[in-house]
């Protein structure tokens, strides 16, 4: 079972949600919130395993609660689900610790597919949005070039495993378990792999190594 907590100021909102995912046996809201701050304060109660977080919401909005939720609460994913497609939005959500990010006109489906994705450790982005959070990449003024499978080159044959993994969504513990080698070594695989591609997290590095899936396979 996949414990929900509904984040948003429209109450007409959380309702149709709550009917809508309610109807998977799988699921089970847990509690709600009309924003951010009361976001926190719920999580912190109720622990449920995944918080689906609008954006702009009165007190504190939902990018600066998703923050907080994933530096105080790492074990709680958030999936920001949202009518606004902003590049900054899209940006600075999966940067500051959002799992995934989905319009508010996904279908059920999908939608619940994505809940089920981000619960199992996957990262989940909407039609159109892969491309808003590579933006900054490609845009970056450092000297690496980010748009180019080239940067890979740089990269160790273990490296390039581990990142072929990170694309996958595998945690670092799934990591050391199929390479059999230590989380430690992974952990430092992982640091080397960031620092060679100028990537800032291990978001980034799924996105950047998805973006060159067939360069990684033929590397």
């Amino acid at each position: 079972m996949i414990r929900l907590l509904l984040v948003d100021d429209q109450i007409i909102i959380r309702q149709g949600l709550k009917s809508l995912l309610e109807s998977k046996p799988d699921f089970e809201i847990v509690g709600e919130a009309e924003n951010g701050e009361s976001a926190i304060a719920q999580v912190e109660v109720l622990q449920p395993d995944l918080v689906l977080m609008d954006v702009r919401m009165p007190v504190m909005d939902g990018v600066a609660a998703t923050e907080v939720i994933s530096q105080q609460f790492p074990a709680v994913k958030v999936l920001v689900l949202t009518t606004f497609d902003d590049d900054e939005y899209v940006s600075q959500a999966m940067q500051f610790g959002a799992k995934g990010y989905l319009l508010k006109d996904t279908p059920l489906e999908p939608l619940a597919n994505a809940i089920r994705s981000i619960h199992q450790g996957h990262t989940q982005l909407g039609p159109g949005l892969f491309e808003k959070v590579l933006s900054p990449l490609l845009h970056s003024t450092t000297p690496k070039p980010l748009n180019s499978p080239s940067g890979l080159a740089e990269l160790t044959p273990r490296e390039r495993e581990v990142l072929r993994f990170i694309a996958a969504g595998a945690s670092n513990r799934e990591i050391a378990q199929s390479l059999y080698i230590t989380e430690r070594t992974v952990k430092n695989h992982v640091t080397s792999i960031l620092s060679r591609l100028n990537l800032r997290d291990r978001t980034q590095a799924a996105i950047f190594a998805n973006s060159f899936l067939s360069s990684l396979k033929n590397s």
